[in-house]
């Protein structure tokens, strides 16, 4: 059992695994539930859970093996499960007398592991896991954009077919989905609503995490990706539109050859 009120600091490690697309949390509901957005409750001997509908589970206080029964219970709730899970840890002191300080790579002080404190962590913890998740995908589609890009500035002509370029835009479009919608990284967690005294912790595990800045820069990378596959897909119909034109311009000079042709047969039949 946690100890949040002995004088001697206690350490403590969260984890955050982000396990999948999405959770399904409906009816996962228990008599010591502690929260419903995200759902939140007890397990194991003396720890605590809270799922994130976007595919994150934090845990804190769980025995390795009480992780796994309980991402085990989760494995039929899981929407696109990952092969192997993205995974962020933060070390945690509960030190009652002293301040609340989040020291830049270090361990997060707090004062106690109350319920409401539990979700702040674990809802700055489940962003940063996601965004790490989105920011890869992100960075694996530049990756590929980025020689099309160089080939098309050095011989003048598009690398490749429309529907990759396409497939492309569906790839950032899924990531901005995730990062505005599902994951919400500008928005506080609720709990902060019942109690603006945790306010502060949250800045600063919000300013430890680069939360802002990290979605704020995924988003640009965003535009760019949209902003230049609809300038390749653009440049890609541009030229499928000349072929077309010149194909009837052909036929139709054809057509006039045969016409010619056909006049001037009936001319010397005469």
């Amino acid at each position: 059992m946690i100890d949040s009120t002995s004088p001697t600091p206690t350490r403590l490690t969260a984890r955050a695994l982000l396990v999948g697309d999405r959770i399904d949390t409906a009816g996962l509901e228990r008599p010591d539930t502690l929260s419903q957005a995200p759902l939140a409750f007890r397990a194991g001997a003396g720890g605590m859970v809270a799922l994130f509908r976007f595919g994150a589970a934090v845990m804190i206080g769980l025995s390795p093996l009480e992780e796994e029964d309980l991402l085990a219970q989760l494995k039929s709730r899981i929407a696109g499960p990952r092969a192997r899970a993205d995974d962020e840890t933060a070390a945690l002191v509960i030190a009652p007398d002293g301040d609340e300080p989040v020291e830049a790579g270090g361990p997060i002080h707090i004062k106690n592991l109350s319920p409401e404190r539990f979700l702040v962590i674990a809802d700055a913890l489940a962003k940063s896991v996601a965004l790490g998740r989105d920011e890869r995908e992100v960075n694996r589609v530049f990756d590929v954009i980025e020689p099309f890009a160089r080939e098309l500035a050095e011989s003048g002509r598009p690398p490749f077919s429309r529907r990759a370029m396409l497939q492309l835009i569906g790839q950032a479009l899924i990531a901005q989905h995730r990062v505005s919608g599902r994951v919400a990284v500008e928005e506080k967690p609720d709990v902060l609503w019942d109690r603006p005294d945790l306010e502060r912790l949250y800045a600063r595990l919000e300013d430890e995490y680069e939360l802002k800045e990290r979605a704020g820069a995924l988003k640009r990378k965003l535009e760019v990706i949209v902003e230049t596959a609809h300038a390749l897909t653009d440049i890609i119909d541009a030229n499928r539109a000349t072929r077309l034109e010149a194909t009837v311009v052909i036929l139709i000079v054809v057509e006039v050859i045969v016409s010619l042709t056909q006049i001037v047969l009936a001319w010397r039949g005469r």
